[in-house]
């Protein structure tokens, strides 16, 4: 038997808090091993969606029994370190042992509508540096006085800490962010991508070797979308494809239009269902697709529901004819 796991996230970009908490309700009838929800301010394309994650996620805890997390919450400017650290040490204390905060830089996406310049990316990994720094020592009962220029904790200290703190997982796609992760964090969470994953997995766990700590859980990610007919599963996800252009998680672009233009091109609907995300109609591409990210060394693959044309039936197929055959 597999001993990977297989997490569940929802999409705040394209469904309703409502949505979502059916959604993660189905998943976890489905076999599904945690429940998250992405972490966004704006969607990927027009006419998405935008709601809280972490409210969301408070919802879904009470749902449910299954550990919970964040994929990924960003730590770079419209939320103050400090305030991360309080919302989930009140989850932690809600739903002990269940929590996970996944961590990340962030997109201009997310940030820019909220009043921030586009940093520089040396500037990103900075802010992200001392924003886990901050909520580290929070959560380890520390009060804290820092200025890192972005935010500033004077004498702060969180006056209601949960039994155990969170487990915390950071989100990198290259070297410098790896070594963020392996010194702040509780693991790493990275794409399912057979390029990229592996150097940044080598990345952070070289890392851990000179802090002489053991490496963490090791989480990779991919979107999925099923329907019946794969005309169907395009047309409810293609609008997913500006997730696949580098640039968009380091560059100052936030405008939907312009990233749905640059997406359609510089990638066909084929290569962003069969070479990208997971998006197709026949489930054995589903087992075959979520086992080599498996086999890439995950100790977890976070499964992220995307697409319009059946996410009910997406959810259920994977508890029919995905998931029994992946842990078989």
């Amino acid at each position: 038997m597999s001993s990977t796991q297989y997490w569940f996230a929802g999409s705040t970009e394209e469904f309703t808090p409502p949505q979502l908490v059916e959604q993660a309700k189905a998943a976890e009838q489905a076999g599904f091993d945690a429940l998250g929800v992405s972490d966004h301010f704006a969607p990927w394309f027009p006419g998405g969606q935008g709601s809280q994650a972490w409210i969301t996620l408070t919802a879904i805890g009470a749902a449910t029994k299954l550990p919970l997390a964040t994929g990924v919450t960003p730590v770079v400017h419209h939320y103050h370190p400090g305030v991360v650290a309080q919302a989930f040490a009140a989850l932690e204390s809600l739903y002990p042992g269940r929590v996970t905060l996944g961590v990340g830089s962030g997109e201009a996406l997310n940030e820019t509508p909220l009043g921030l310049d586009w940093p520089s990316l040396k500037e990103q990994q900075a802010r992200f540096d001392a924003g886990l720094e901050a909520i580290n020592r929070l959560w380890d009962g520390e009060t804290v006085t820092m200025d890192a220029g972005w935010f500033a904790l004077k004498e702060a200290k969180l006056w209601t800490l949960p039994e155990n703190r969170p487990r915390m997982i950071v989100s990198a796609f290259g070297p410098k962010a790896a070594k963020i992760a392996a010194e702040r964090g509780d693991g790493l969470w990275t794409l399912g991508d057979p390029e990229s994953a592996p150097p940044v997995v080598d990345a952070y766990k070289a890392a851990c070797s000179d802090l002489g700590k053991e490496p963490g859980t090791i989480i990779m990610q991919s979107g999925i979308s099923w329907a019946k007919t794969q005309d169907e599963v395009l047309r409810g996800a293609r609008k997913w494809k500006p997730t696949q252009l580098p640039e968009l998680y380091t560059k100052d672009i936030a405008d939907q239009v312009d990233m749905q233009q640059r997406a359609d091109a510089q990638m066909s609907d084929e290569e962003f269902a069969h070479e990208g995300f997971i998006a197709s109609a026949d489930p054995d591409e589903h087992v075959e697709r979520v086992r080599e990210i498996a086999d890439l060394g995950a100790d977890a693959v976070c499964l992220q529901l995307i697409g319009s044309a059946d996410p009910m039936g997406t959810i259920r197929t994977y508890g029919e004819s995905v998931l029994p055959k992946l842990r078989s």
